[in-house]
């Protein structure tokens, strides 16, 4: 299945329908959202509205300005922690400020469209290529969009990072990478593709000048006690989530299979190993192919091996799975392994698959993070055997 050769017309590859479409899911999932009202949680509790995770981040700018601690509950005004930097707390303002009507409106418009965008800037594919990626993406773009999630923009720096690596702009790449950690800190694996490039030092040195900024940052609006009390408090709910519950990952499917409780870091020192294999094959680093995969296993791992990780998370790894199915001549085994990943992860949680099969069987059994597991495998797998005599912009793999 060549998808680089795909000449006839197409609506898929005209950017601004898909660019339309994704504009319209946002607007869908905030007045979704605005409409449903009060949000019921734990079966008993009622919160105001039914945006909560909005609430939160929009909450947690009035009491970073309030000089409130960010990090402890806030019954009456919505469910569950604050659980990002106080960077992420201070830029929030540019929706806080808003009514919520508009504030949330533009918050999902902006996770939309940095994904769009930043699929659209990828070198060396056509619009078609580009367009089937994003629509792949769209019913799981969606979902976190109807939870008021990050995840979309993550994707969306992370891939923009690399864009910005092959343009040689490093320092506005490792501001990517290192913006996104603000925000969640497993993408700070995002640094790994700076390894691709020459004057690893500078990189090094461009990432700790972008942390120390977005560090110092929120001094703006409080002393350096009030931050320091804060990332204290901060580090504490990271401890604490590191001791709770498995999530949709390798984690949480090696317990429901196998009822294992693996040593979450040995388990991400073995999940760091695997994905670093390929970055062994150094006469690669110049190759465009297996760089976009690295992309694409990256934006994977990100969200398998966080053992926190939601369904709303998989917006992440369906961009990684697309990225690589699209770019590559595809084989039956892989047209298999991206059918189940778009199933397990943008169908299963839909109405289209009957309740008591999303309850008995997709959710114990990790469903939505198994398929990803497995497709991520073959990405290290296909990194291992590419050849660099192969074409940059397509690769035939034998099934």
């Amino acid at each position: 299945m060549n998808f680089t050769q795909l000449s006839r017309p197409s609506w898929l590859a005209n950017k601004y329908i898909i660019l339309g479409l994704y504009i319209a899911l946002a607007l869908f999932a905030s007045v979704q959202s605005l409409l449903l009202g009060p949000k019921h949680y734990n079966d008993s509790a009622i919160y105001p509205t039914h945006y909560n995770n909005y609430t939160i981040f929009k909450q947690s700018h009035f009491h970073l300005v309030n000089n409130q601690d960010l990090y402890i509950e806030y019954p009456a005004e919505h469910w569950d922690l604050f659980k990002y930097t106080p960077t992420f707390a201070l830029l929030f303002g540019a929706f806080a400020y808003f009514p919520d009507t508009i504030g949330l409106t533009i918050w999902n418009l902006l996770n939309a469209l940095v994904l769009a965008f930043a699929i659209y800037s990828l070198p060396k594919l056509t619009r078609l290529q580009q367009g089937l990626m994003l629509l792949a993406c769209a019913i799981e773009l969606t979902t976190s969009m109807q939870n008021e999630q990050s995840n979309a923009l993550i994707a969306g720096l992370l891939i923009f990072s690399f864009t910005l690596c092959e343009k040689g702009k490093f320092i506005w790449a490792a501001g990517c990478i290192i913006l996104a950690t603000f925000i969640k800190p497993f993408a700070i694996v995002g640094l790994a593709l700076l390894l691709f490039y020459p004057r690893k030092v500078r990189h090094l040195d461009n990432g700790i000048l972008w942390s120390v900024v977005l560090i110092l940052l929120p001094l703006i609006i409080v002393t350096p006690g009030q931050l320091i009390h804060q990332y204290k408090g901060w580090l504490h709910v990271l401890a604490e989530d590191q001791s709770s519950k498995l999530g949709l990952s390798v984690a949480g499917w090696l317990n429901a299979w196998f009822q294992l409780i693996p040593d979450k870091k040995l388990l991400l020192g073995a999940g760091a190993v695997i994905f670093m294999l390929p970055y062994t094959r150094f006469k690669m680093y110049t190759h465009y192919q297996f760089k976009l995969w690295a992309v694409a296993a990256m934006l994977i791992w990100v969200v398998i091996f966080n053992h926190m990780a939601e369904s709303p998370t998989f917006i992440i790894a369906m961009a990684g799975a697309s990225i690589w199915f699209f770019s590559k001549s595809a084989s039956i085994l892989d047209f298999i392994l991206f059918i189940l990943v778009f199933i397990s992860v943008s169908i299963s949680p839909t109405d289209i698959i009957p309740h008591d099969i999303r309850d008995n069987y997709v959710r114990p059994y990790v469903l939505k993070a198994v398929p990803c597991i497995l497709l991520w495998l073959r990405i290290i797998v296909d990194m291992m055997m590419l050849r660099k005599s192969m074409p940059e912009t397509l690769v035939v793999q034998p099934t």
